[in-house]
């Protein structure tokens, strides 16, 4: 078609298909090739609309034939390899990539125990990210001494050491409001490792932000639910903080690769390789202790009896039982035996009167979040009485309704927290619930501790629910007519009195 007079010929659509692919595929020579002869097979095609049919098609056969597929098979042969030299650099280039990343890291805080692991951490963290490591060591009534992780970090080279008591805010703002909840995951575990992790991870970031550290560390391993806690506490405190978790990246995979590390890096430990370890995995604090591994690993064999550290056997239990009276209000309970104590200091007596009675011994299968099943015994002595006392207060201070609809709440709250979402607006509106139906929970309840048993024996409270005139089975004077129960009983049948009717299968 001839362009008209003092303009410029029009730009067919074939032309600007050509360099739009040609500008897409530059990188390939072969796409280019084939792209200028797929542009000029459509540019004569253009020129060629009134010549015979099968010329026509004859020429479109071989457009495609010559452009559109070679174009096609070079693109994807472009694609291809892009992505193989993405995936096979050299080990320098990826060695040099890893490098980079880790350069941006200049100081690290690490939530630091003392032990082995955390240890071998620090050297770690020194050597591999050239970083100065700040480590946190926090005593939630672990039951081990923690001043001589100042004397261990120092030896390594930590200059800046923080060691904190967090025992009485670990109790009073994480372990009361979720026994308010009567939490247990899968029916059985009192959630004693879950419960800690949130602190541990806020205390992280307070100390990273206060020391102007760029990552933090910790010991979890890569097949645990703590890398979860940890981490998903720390993202939803401070959304950009780098996470340096060593046993996803380090091939030190057993104890004695460890102690070689140990040796060689001149690591002081207070313990040799002769010296006996207990051979389970243990994790305590002032809610429980944890066993993991060893001979639990196989769930047919039953657990060693000098394995328990906090409880006596049920069966070595004292024949006579203790008895001990817990005052609440609002739902915390406040003193023992008429006795004021502090949150922390209620549950170290009553770890020692449960452990004393072999109470709180419990060996579970439990569903790890990240998908596996795993075996572990633990000891919450304080935890078991405290649940069987919260619900037998509970009993006379709630409502029916609430306390039915508090009771469907809790397994979502105990996976909410066992999964690691401590910080997340579900646990935050679930809590807020939960505690809204505490207002009314205070009294005494009065327990019996006898050889593994915690049982109430005893409740009472002003806002006791429980009125006794109604529910005597002596003459109540007139304060409940039972002729009242027939027309309740007809109008809640009603449906079932209709479906019968109608022939319903009632088997």
């Amino acid at each position: 078609m001839a362009s008209r007079s003092g303009l410029n010929p029009p730009v067919s659509r074939s032309t600007t298909t050509g360099r739009k692919l040609r500008n897409r595929f530059a990188r390939s020579p072969r796409a280019i090739a084939s792209l200028m002869h797929l542009s000029l097979s459509l540019n004569r095609l253009g020129k060629a609309r009134r010549r015979p049919r099968r010329v026509r098609i004859r020429e479109s056969l071989a457009v495609w034939w010559r452009g559109v597929l070679p174009a096609v098979f070079a693109f994807r042969l472009a694609r291809y390899n892009r992505v193989h030299r993405a995936v096979c650099r050299s080990p320098e280039s990826i060695e040099k990539t890893r490098s980079s990343r880790m350069s941006d890291v200049k100081k690290v805080v690490l939530a630091y125990s003392g032990g082995l692991d955390t240890s071998v951490i620090v050297r770690w963290l020194q050597e591999t990210y050239d970083c100065e490591v700040v480590t946190f060591t926090a005593d939630i009534g672990q039951g081990e001494e923690v001043a001589p992780a100042r004397a261990k970090a120092e030896a390594l080279g930590v200059k800046e050491i923080y060691i904190e008591d967090l025992r009485e805010e670990f109790v009073r703002d994480y372990v009361y409001p979720m026994f308010r909840a009567n939490t247990l995951y899968e029916g059985e575990y009192l959630l004693g490792t879950s419960i800690a992790r949130p602190l541990i991870a806020r205390r992280l970031i307070e100390i990273a932000n206060q020391t102007g550290a760029d990552a933090i560390s910790h010991g979890a391993t890569g097949k645990g639910n703590d890398q979860v806690r940890f981490e998903m506490g720390a993202y939803a405190l401070k959304p950009g903080v780098k996470v340096i978790a060593p046993w996803r990246e380090w091939d030190l995979t057993s104890r004695e690769k460890l102690m070689a590390y140990c040796e060689q890096h001149e690591i002081p430990v207070d313990f040799s390789k002769s010296k006996k370890k207990s051979p389970y995995s243990m994790d305590a604090n002032l809610l429980h202790i944890s066993y993991e591994g060893g001979i639990l690993e196989d769930p047919w064999v039953e657990a060693e009896e000098d394995m328990w550290r906090w409880s006596v056997s049920p069966e070595a239990a004292p024949d006579t039982p203790t008895y001990v009276e817990l005052t609440y209000e609002r739902g915390d309970i406040v003193a023992i035996d008429g006795t004021p104590m502090r949150p922390h200091e209620v549950l170290e007596r009553l770890n020692t009167l449960g452990g004393g009675n072999g109470i709180g011994r419990l060996d579970i299968v439990e569903n790890r979040y990240v998908g596996m099943k795993s075996r572990g015994c633990y000891e919450t002595p304080g935890g078991s009485i405290m649940l069987r006392a919260h619900r037998a207060i509970e009993s006379i201070t709630l409502d029916r309704e609430e306390a039915h609809l508090k009771d469907s709440l809790m397994p979502k709250y105990a996976e909410v927290i066992y999964n690691g979402y401590w910080w997340s607006p579900e646990r935050r509106m679930l809590q807020a619930a939960i505690d809204e139906t505490q207002h009314n929970v205070s009294g005494v309840v009065r327990m019996k501790l006898y050889k593994g048993n915690a049982i109430p024996v005893g409740r009472k409270s002003e806002q006791s629910l429980f009125d006794e005139s109604i529910a005597t089975f002596e003459d109540d004077a007139g304060a409940y007519d039972q002729k009242d129960a027939e027309g309740f009983i007809k109008l809640n049948a009603l449906r079932l009195r209709i479906a019968a009717g109608k022939g319903r299968r009632q088997d």
